[in-house]
Formats: structure tokens, sequence, C-alpha cells
């Protein structure tokens, strides 16, 4: 321990002058968490309908894609869309390539959130709904959806808490983000111990105003109990 130079571990004076900078990207993290999060809930709502469709024509090209996208690397299919594209003529600019790659992905896993919440919900309301007359869309939109948003709240939390911290990968296809503009400074001033503390410290506490709002939903759905 003698032998560490803690000295060199994090520098405050640069930390705090390279703030600006690094925060100068975070509308770029904002924007693909949070376009990604509300296509992933468009894409991801269907996707699970189909998963759980009787028809098998639906059912299992959904679970094809489900076992793809959760069984591959977001950051290969960064790679794929930006760097791979291009070989058939199709260039993607970086910005679309991660809002694309971050959209399919988290899709995979919200359809499967979705799915389980609204099994959560006792197949009696279908039935009872049936009684009443009414239809497929109104008794989803009506009665049963309104029912699984709060078993459906934390788990889509913590995915969107996932695309935030993985944004950060979108610096390797040049994303001017948070974590590409501090490995720039990093390399700059020769010190990236900072800038990636820096960067810790910048997406904890993103996650930690999302934990916040995640809370403030799970007791108002509390209420209605």
């Amino acid at each position: 321990m003698d032998g560490i130079r803690w000295d060199l571990l994090f520098d405050p004076e640069l930390a705090w002058e390279s703030l600006p900078y690094v925060m100068s990207g975070i509308g770029y993290t904002l924007l693909i968490s949070i376009v990604s999060m509300a296509a992933g809930l468009v894409l991801g709502f269907f996707i699970a309908l189909a998963r759980t469709s009787k028809f098998s024509v639906l059912r299992w090209p959904a679970r094809t894609y489900i076992s793809f996208m959760r069984g591959v690397p977001i950051l290969v299919i960064l790679f794929l869309l930006y760097f791979g594209m291009p070989v058939i003529g199709v260039q993607i600019p970086a910005i679309y390539a991660a809002l694309i790659a971050f959209s399919v992905n988290s899709a995979a896993y919200i359809a499967e959130i979705i799915r389980s919440s609204l099994s959560a919900v006792d197949k009696g309301q279908w039935e009872s709904s049936k009684a009443l007359g009414l239809t497929y869309w109104q008794t989803m939109y009506g009665i049963i959806l309104p029912q699984s948003i709060r078993t459906a709240t934390p788990p889509l939390a913590n995915v969107y808490l996932d695309i935030i911290k993985a944004t950060s990968l979108a610096a390797i296809i040049t994303v001017p983000e948070i974590f590409q503009r501090a490995r720039i400074v990093g390399g700059r001033e020769f010190d990236f111990m900072t800038m990636y503390i820096v960067v810790a410290l910048i997406y904890w506490g993103i996650c930690s105003l999302m934990t916040v709002f995640q809370n403030y939903l799970e007791k108002r759905y509390e209420e209605y109990l």
C-alpha cells in the first residue's frame, strides 16, 4: 500500500474545470435513454402480445426475436449497425445507430416484463369483460393494462437504469455523450482516472434521481390498492 500514488488517484481541480465540458454531453445521454425507452415500450408491448398469441406465426418470431436480442451484447448490435451496414451501402449516423440499437435491444427485455405483468392479472378479468360485451382492446386498455402497470413499474425502471448506464457504449461509435467527452479530457490531460471517477459520479447521480422517481410512482400506485 505504501507504493500507491494516492495523489494521482483523483485531481479535484481537473474534475471541476472539466465538469462543464463533460456535462455538455448529458443531452445525448438523456436523448438516447429516453427515446430508446419510449420506443422499446411501444415495440415491446406488441412483441409481448405476439409472444402470448395463440397463432404460432406470431408467437415463434416473437420468441426468436426476444431470444436473439437478450443473447447478443448491445455492443455487437451497435457495431453491426454503425460499422457493418456500410458494407451493404447503408450509412447510419452514429446517433441514429445508437437509438436503433438501444431501442430494439431494450424492447426484448420490456416485452418479457409486459408479458409477465399481463399474465399476473387474474383471468377472471378477461371473462368478466367478455360477459359485459367489451372488445379485446377495450378490455386491454381499460381493465388489464391499468392493473398490470403497478407490477411492471419496478422492472421497467431497472431496464431504464440499464439503458442510461449502457449509453456509455455509444462513445465507441463516436457519439459525443458523457463518457466520450470524459475520454477526450482524459487523453488530453493524461489523467483518465480522474475523468472516469467524474463520469461514475455523474451516472450515479442520474440513476439516483431516476430511483427517486420510481419510488414516487410505486407509492402512487399503492394508493389505489
